[in-house]
């Protein structure tokens, strides 16, 4: 009886299977990403095991059992193919702050949140480290300019370095694991001049030296931040924009418009595509004889693998590529080239390439507006209410619907990893997407033909003024009152629901798919009923957060600027973090500060003169947070220390939290200690104080320290 009902109901969706076998390897993923321990060999063993017997339970009853049976393999495959990509890019990490001598080949060029120009650097070589990292990434500050950086330069420095952060909050974006997959196994920064050691050679990162010369190139020819957008744009090149230029695209949400993903890559290789094609139906010798479809499509997949190329081949361009890629296979076999399959086999394949992908909002986002579109006009194509509308109107309602389906598909995502809104981002999208769309890509390949016969300026002239323009509008958008409405972090169930409800709603065939709206408003209802932690600590110690009904009070009015940026805007709150530190919460208590969580006091002092009263205010307060450590500490407040991170390090009785009173002398959280535990969040409850830690939520992974 079950399997008949099963039976029935995948009768009913044939020729929806490939879409779902993506979804299928995506859960595959998930799961081992979202397990608290690194799995062993036996936990692959069990999911070889299975994979095998639910192939063969999938060909002994192919009608009834086959799609489940692949299901299953695909989960499996999923799950062993994430494990050996955390593997195959293991690399030593630095376990201690390190400060000396920092040489390396430069492979990387970009800017930090600071708005500093930021090095990616490989063979590295470090004073006394024994496993030295493959690469480290260091900002430069200070007075520099002794050497412009160069894609293979080989450079040197003295500067600071450290292991790779955790989150800045328990359940947080985990940069640890963010940068474990980029190999990348100490950050830091240098106020030291940046020397000179040799330079590159020749044949070292050609496409490399190629992009940042292009984009040199660019920027020579277009001055201010429009060259640096245009360069951004068409190389990836995007260390001469400014942090302010960024902002403004982000608030009228058209940043999209900066990352080389699927609507450059479409753009590009459509216009090709569309071009070539063009020119040579006007050509009844060659459009009468030859597939000039077909030769129009291989054109516009070299154009976009040259592009590719250019743009540094990072991720999301990776994945764009794949997408038109897939689109223009299924031209030259004579196929339908924009379908949820060639969705799915583009999702595949990306994540068979780096499945690590799909933990970040770029996947996410894209492949969300991706399949919400296809599977939108999908379902209107041919709807008898568009045939009587003129091509014009058609094309302008086809702008704005797409604006309409891409944004509410993604600004769940955008929301929930960004904490903002754009109010105003559909007029922001209808008012700058056609100009880049008809303007900038258009004119970036026609300045590419015209490059050599001296012609390019006229071209980049003309992608000048239409780069101002969606310049101009960002930061007139962003100016408007109420223009970024901030949301606070949801609970960690709330994506999965929503993208699940979202994906059966574009995949499923019949009437039952608006069923999947329940989850979907289930997310929503936890999300508007989402709790923030009531204290936060920083890693470092150097910061803690007390939230307040005017908001969160920080305890310091500076330093820590990262952290307390990402605790106000996880928070959903738009403020400086000067103006945090002013709400009413926190008491002087020279040389720290002191506040209440319900009957107990904590007490948060930092620097040196701070490091000498440790042991005063173990007596005096509950809990005390420092970011260094005391000095010349006493038996007993080496005992407290030691029980602190016993405590930390405690299996919890909870999910994510440690209950427990205070220390007999008090909770001191040290550097020691919180370097083992990550950030630390607190609340009190009538069973004791509740920690939760950010270690707890990250488990013991491959990228934990």
């Amino acid at each position: 009886m079950i399997l008949r009902a099963v039976n029935a109901v995948q009768q009913g969706q044939r020729g929806a299977m490939m879409p779902w076998s993506a979804v299928a390897l995506g859960c595959g993923v998930a799961l081992y990403f979202s397990l608290s321990v690194e799995p062993g060999v036996p936990a692959y063993a069990v999911a070889v095991c299975a994979a095998l017997v639910a192939a063969a339970l999938g060909l002994w009853r192919r009608e009834v059992l086959g799609p489940m049976g692949m299901a299953v393999s695909l989960v499996a495959l999923g799950f062993c193919v994430a494990g050996f990509r955390a593997h195959s890019v293991a690399g030593p990490v630095i376990d201690f702050r390190y400060y000396g001598a920092i040489e390396g080949r430069i492979v990387g060029i970009d800017r930090s949140n600071s708005d500093a120009v930021r090095l990616t650097l490989d063979q590295v070589r470090l004073d006394d480290v024994r496993n030295t990292p493959r690469r480290v990434r260091i900002a430069l500050h200070g007075d520099q300019g002794f050497m412009a950086p160069q894609p293979g330069a080989i450079i040197f420095t003295t500067g600071h370095l450290s292991p790779p952060g955790g989150a800045a909050e328990p359940g947080g974006f985990d940069f640890q694991r963010h940068a474990w997959f980029q190999s990348i196994g100490g950050v830091g920064y240098t106020r030291a001049p940046v020397l000179l050691l040799e330079p590159p050679e020749d044949g070292v990162a050609p496409l490399f030296t190629l992009r940042m010369g292009l984009s040199a190139a660019i920027q020579s020819q277009i001055a201010g931040q429009p060259g640096a957008f245009a360069a951004a744009v068409l190389t990836g090149d995007r260390s001469g924009l400014s942090q302010a230029s960024t902002q403004d695209m982000r608030d009228s949400n058209i940043a999209h418009l900066l990352a080389i993903s699927g609507l450059h890559m479409g753009l590009l290789t459509g216009f090709v595509y569309a071009a070539l094609r063009t020119f040579l139906a006007l050509i009844p010798a060659i459009a009468l004889r030859y597939p000039i479809r077909k030769w129009a499509a291989v054109a516009a997949l070299l154009s976009g693998a040259f592009y590719l190329a250019m743009s540094g081949g990072n991720v999301a361009t990776e994945r764009a590529f794949i997408q038109v890629a897939v689109m223009f296979t299924a031209v030259l076999l004579d196929r339908r080239a924009i379908t949820l399959r060639s969705v799915a086999i583009a999702a595949i394949i990306v994540l068979l390439h780096r499945p690590e992908t799909l933990m970040s909002p770029g996947f996410q986002m894209s492949f969300a507006a991706t399949t919400a579109l296809v599977a939108a006009f999908t379902g209107l194509q041919g709807a008898p209410w568009m045939r009587k509308w003129p091509n014009w109107v058609k094309g302008v309602w086809s702008l704005v619907a797409s604006s309409v389906i891409a944004g509410a598909a993604t600004a769940p995502f955008a929301a929930a990893h960004f904490n903002r809104l754009a109010v105003y981002g559909l007029v922001a999208n209808l008012m700058t997407v056609p100009a880049m769309g008809s303007v900038v890509i258009p004119f970036a390949v026609l300045a590419l033909l015209l490059a050599p016969f001296g012609l390019s300026w006229l071209a980049f002239w003309i992608m000048e003024l239409a780069l101002e323009w969606i310049l101009g509008v960002a930061e007139y958008v962003a100016e408007l009152p109420g223009a970024v409405r901030m949301v606070a972090s949801p609970s960690p169930a709330v994506l999965p629901l929503i993208a699940v409800g979202g994906i059966a709603i574009c995949i499923w065939l019949g009437r039952a798919r608006w069923l999947a709206l329940a989850p979907m408003a289930l997310g929503l209802v936890l999300w508007q009923g989402a709790t923030r932690p009531e204290f936060l600590i920083s890693e470092p110690g150097g910061l803690v957060g007390q939230l307040t009904d005017a908001g969160r009070a920080l305890s310091r009015p500076r330093g820590d600027g990262f952290v307390a940026g990402i605790w106000l805007e996880n928070d959903g709150d738009p403020v400086e973090q000067a103006a945090a530190a002013a709400r009413a919460s926190w008491r002087d208590a020279d040389p720290g500060r002191t506040t209440t969580i319900g009957t107990l006091t904590l007490w948060h002092g930092t620097g040196r003169a701070a490091s000498r009263v440790i042991e005063e205010a173990c007596v005096a307060h509950d809990i005390v947070v420092t970011n260094l450590p005391p000095e010349d500490p006493s038996p007993a407040l080496q005992q407290a220390e030691a029980d602190t991170r016993a405590r930390l390090a405690a299996p919890e009785p909870a999910p994510g939290a440690v209950r427990a009173s205070p220390a007999p002398l008090c909770l001191l959280l040290t550097p020691r200690a919180l370097r083992d535990s990550g950030a630390i969040a607190l609340s009190l409850t009538e069973e004791g104080l509740v920690i939760d830690t950010a270690r707890a939520h990250q488990g013991q992974r491959l990228w934990s320290r």
